[in-house]
């Protein structure tokens, strides 16, 4: 009875109907600033979806009734309204601050700047991302954006080639992304190892080249009720270029001053005419790193070498031959986006993105003392020349993502998008210079070099969707959406994973390779209230029906009130979830791990949520989470340049999906409880799942404060501060009852930790730009706070890594108009992380790893350096 009340409500609030005719006329113009053209700029009929941006050559077309407004604005630029007195309205942007900029993200019937937005969106343009110097635009954003955080993970297998991303601190899975305005795939790889969101599937964010990239938009709420499954901490919208006023070239090196982690990038982006009116944007990218090692020196006493040849090795290799960094990385990117007009009201667009990548990283460097049996098959040299050997991970990552659709004027103010989606992102593995040690003892010899197989996720989306402003006061969207996924487990070469498999990266066996797919409908409908022009009320809901585990509906309310013509207050209460992922459901595998107090790795198995071992223990099969989100704050502009916000914010999740502790033997010797049985018929050392477990409260507040254009005569200043504080706690671990009973902690203290303290619990941002006729300085401070170690040994041993500000200087010079060459001092004061303990416990702390490799902070390059230059033309 339930659903079918709220499938009531959808289609009333789908049936809403018009009998206002709007008549308009033809009304054309053109857009400058004080250095030409302006493309991209948004120009809409004031209180109507009616819209348009100019194209490259700063014009644009609608249709619009004689003294009816026209809005224009763009990021960077001060929104300017004209009323239009003829068929011909041209106007000149002057510079200003973000707040005045319209979003589409938030709202699909009718768009809305930023201070008029009842929810917080951040609207960054590219510029102001790539400032900063960063190489990737998860670093970029990390050093942008307060409560986004993302990091290299060393020693992470896999995990090393993604750095997975949050918002919020709340897992890569809970942000969802966008391009376009359309949903990103996932990617193919689950976060197996003690790393943030560990047990989580996130966007593959290296895969969106910068370069194709005019603006984000970040929408910090709740928005499973607009967008669907994964929006519980919010949304990222990646707009891409349409019609650029320049085809530009840049180029850009770097290097660490520890002599490591050279880099080079470079990338091209043009637009180009396409038939009678349209045009297609070209990206074309190249990057290419070098791995750093910041590894430790280790304790020599508590090694276990016992030989001669081996204290010999170990006291001329100090760090162990341990590489602890950055992976090698090298990519190439291509991306169209391309819209032409259809008969007078109408546009086609499609977008289409590939991206190929290829990454090295290492694993634990093989000491002669830990391969003794290696030795002593004298395989790779004699015994006593014997000096060990280091695995390499090597990952094979393919992404893209093509989009097309057509966006209609159905007349009397009704829209429409009905679109297709296709995204894809698959991962392959190559073990090298590494043994499988089983096979060698039984043959005396072993190939060196292993394919242990991959991972693939795609998912083929349709949407279709409805917009209108029926008047000033009442808009209105709804729409549906119709998604199929698809997981696959590609089977490795049969000796990566004969025995115990490839030494570092077993292979994925057969009864591990598999594929699985699910399809889900989603119909969702927002109305939106201007009561009057100062009080905006709204409300909206989706429901979901997945072919795994069921339906969900979640649904939002929200409120703006203006505080006269420069501020606002708003508040929004939503309901959200997300959608287990089908690598969550069905990922089976077994590989070797380090676990805190063994000098060894060990064999762990991962079995699948529904197999019948896991279920035998009381696990349910996985549902959604789901969430409760409140928000509210406050936003004013005190002049054109100058505007502040403040937000604040709690979700709740509940029945979160955990990567559970690793399910072992106990302590008593005498019996075999049925856990135990499980492990021996699966002949591994330990057995870990996916389960709906845990519930969650995280709460925070966000601070943004800018002020731009400051007049100093021949230059401008512009000052940006920006502000997160947040907490995680658990309120909650849900134990199987056959679990509890046998004494089993599913998830132990340390992988709590994970999710309560792996993120800094404040990030504070303060950038300072001063831009000048022929150079330009920006200073930027990022303060990254205190994160702690959770000690397996227990919560006396856990360390508090104190806050650490990076500090970065860019200084830039235009030598015309057209060309300039910018340097780039990231992290000038050499910060590093505090440096872990002996005493935590956690995996080869003070010895291996001089900075934990378990939490993250501001990372462990150390200070670097890049200089590139970049070509208009």
């Amino acid at each position: 009875m339930m659903k079918l009340l709220q499938l009531k409500l959808l289609m009333c609030l789908a049936c809403i109907g018009i009998s206002n005719v709007i008549v308009a006329q033809e009304v054309t113009g053109k857009v400058v600033d004080d250095t030409g053209s302006v493309p991209g700029v948004s120009v809409l009929v004031k209180g109507t979806a009616v819209g348009t941006t100019t194209n490259f050559e700063g014009e644009y077309s609608l249709k619009a009734d004689i003294g009816a407004t026209l809005v224009f604005s763009y990021v960077g630029y001060d929104t300017k309204e004209v009323v239009v007195s003829g068929s011909v309205v041209n106007v000149t942007m002057t510079a200003g601050v973000a707040l005045d900029a319209v979003v589409l993200l938030g709202n699909r019937a009718k768009p809305r700047t930023l201070l008029d937005s009842p929810v917080p969106i951040d609207n960054i343009g590219v510029e102001e991302l790539t400032g900063g110097g960063q190489p990737t635009i998860e670093a970029m954003l990390t050093f942008k954006v307060p409560s986004f955080n993302a990091q290299t993970q060393a020693i992470a297998d896999a995990t090393a080639h993604y750095d997975p991303a949050d918002l919020r601190g709340l897992g890569p899975s809970r942000t969802l992304v966008l391009i376009n305005g359309k949903r990103k795939n996932q990617s193919a790889q689950v976060y197996l190892n003690r790393t943030p969101g560990k047990g989580e599937v996130g966007v593959d964010l290296k895969s969106i080249p910068t370069a194709a990239i005019e603006r984000v938009e970040i929408l910090r709420d709740g928005a499973s009720a607009q967008y669907g499954s994964d929006a519980i901490a919010g949304v990222i919208n990646m707009v891409l270029k349409k019609d650029a006023q320049f085809s530009t070239f840049s180029a850009k090196s770097g290097l660490t001053t520890d002599g490591d982690g050279f880099n080079f990038a470079t990338d091209f982006n043009t637009t180009l005419g396409f038939g009678e009116g349209g045009s297609i944007n070209l990206t074309l990218g190249y990057y290419n790193q070098s791995h750093t090692n910041r590894a430790g020196v280790v304790d020599v006493d508590a090694e276990g070498a016992t030989r001669d040849y081996e204290i010999e090795w170990l006291a001329n290799n100090p760090k162990a031959g341990m590489t602890v960094g950055q992976p090698d990385l090298e990519k190439g990117d291509v991306f169209v986006n391309i819209s032409h007009p259809v008969g007078e009201s109408s546009e086609f667009y499609s977008f289409n993105g590939y991206t190929l990548r290829t990454g090295k990283s290492f694993a634990y460097y093989r000491a002669p003392y830990w391969r003794q049996d290696v030795a002593d098959a004298q395989f790779l040299t004699p015994t006593e020349d014997f000096e060990g050997y280091q695995p390499t991970f090597e990952a094979r990552i393919k992404d893209h993502i093509n989009s097309m659709g057509l966006k209609m004027d159905l007349g009397n103010n009704w829209f429409a998008d009905a679109s297709v989606t296709y995204g894809r992102n698959s991962v392959s593995y190559t073990v090298n210079n590494s043994v499988n040690r089983d096979y060698l003892a039984e043959h005396g010899t072993s190939p060196t070099s292993f394919e242990p197989g991959g991972y693939s996720l795609s998912n083929i989306i349709g949407n279709l969707d409805f917009s209108s402003v029926f008047t000033e006061m009442i808009s209105a969207s709804f729409g549906l959406e119709y998604k199929i996924e698809y997981f696959e487990a590609v089977e490795g070469e049969p000796l990566s994973y004969y025995g115990a498999g490839s030494d570092s990266f077993a292979g994925i066996k057969p009864e591990e390779a598999g594929k699985w797919d699910r399809n889900n409908l989603g119909v969702y409908a927002g109305l939106d209230f201007d009561i009057t022009e100062s009080l905006l009320l709204g409300i909206a809901g989706r429901y979901e029906d997945f072919s795994d585990f069921g339906d969900n509906f979640s649904w939002k309310i929200f409120g703006r009130q203006k505080l006269g013509a420069n501020g606002a207050i708003r508040a929004s209460y939503s309901t959200g979830f997300r959608a287990p992922t089908l690598h969550q459901r069905f990922l089976t595998n077994s590989q070797y791990i380090i676990v805190a107090g063994s000098s060894e790795p060990l064999l762990q198995g991962t079995l699948a949520n529904n197999n019948p071992a896991v279920e035998a223990l009381g696990v349910p099969n996985l549902f959604a989470e789901t969430s409760k989100n409140i928000a509210a704050g406050i936003t004013y502009k005190f002049n054109s340049n100058f505007y502040a916000s403040l937000d604040f914010y709690q979700i709740n999740v509940d029945d979160r999906v955990l990567f559970s502790s690793q399910i072992g033997s106990d302590s008593d010797d005498t019996t075999t409880n049925p856990v135990e049985q499980i492990l021996a018929e699966n002949g591994v050392t330990a057995v870990q799942f996916f389960i709906n477990a845990g519930d969650t409260k995280t709460t925070g507040l966000d601070i943004v404060l800018n002020y731009d254009n400051i007049d100093l005569g021949s230059a401008i200043l512009n000052v940006n501060l920006a502000a997160n504080f947040n907490e995680t706690t658990i309120d909650a671990i849900n134990t199987p009852d056959d679990l509890a009973a046998n004494g089993y902690d599913i998830f132990e203290r340390i992988e709590q930790g994970l999710i309560t303290n792996s993120r800094p619990k404040s990030k504070i941002i303060l950038g300072i730009d001063y831009i000048a006729d022929k150079f330009n300085v920006g200073l930027y401070n990022t303060m990254f706070g205190e994160v702690t170690i959770t000690s397996p040994l227990g919560e006396e041993f856990d360390q508090d890594l104190s806050s650490k500000v990076a500090t970065d200087l860019s200084l830039s010079y235009h030598f015309t108009d057209k060309l300039s060459i910018t340097g780039i001092l990231n992290n000038i004061f050499d910060v590093y992380p505090d440096e872990t303990l002996a005493s935590t416990g956690t995996a080869e702390a003070a010895s291996r790893f001089t900075y934990s490799s378990e939490v993250q902070q501001l990372g462990q390059l150390g200070t670097n350096f890049s200089i590139g230059f970049n070509y208009k033309f």
